[in-house]
């Protein structure tokens, strides 16, 4: 397993926003060497109850961005993080 945050998300499905902010998400952890993991919630409803009831919100949608158990937030939340410079703060690293 990976250490580092953990990105629950939709692989294999054909939703371009989700898709296109999953990738975002994966291409700024990258260029910063962090380590992640792919948490697919397509596979299975359960996991998707579980993102929702982990990030406290029953109608979340993934990209949602955790760090073990401690909810970091969602792609809005990343982008602002991102534009701040503060990535790894947001994401509990720091």
């Amino acid at each position: 397993m990976a250490t580092g945050p953990n990105i629950w998300c939709v692989l294999g499905q054909n939703f371009c926003d989700v898709k296109s902010q999953q990738a975002e998400v994966i291409r700024i952890l990258e260029s910063k060497s962090i380590q992640y993991e792919l948490i697919d919630i397509s596979v299975g409803g359960e996991l998707r109850d579980e993102m929702r009831s982990k990030a406290g919100d029953p109608t979340a949608v993934p990209p949602q961005l955790f760090n073990e158990e401690q909810y970091c937030g969602n792609y809005e939340m990343f982008s602002e993080a991102v534009e701040a410079d503060s990535v790894e703060q947001f994401l509990k690293l720091a």
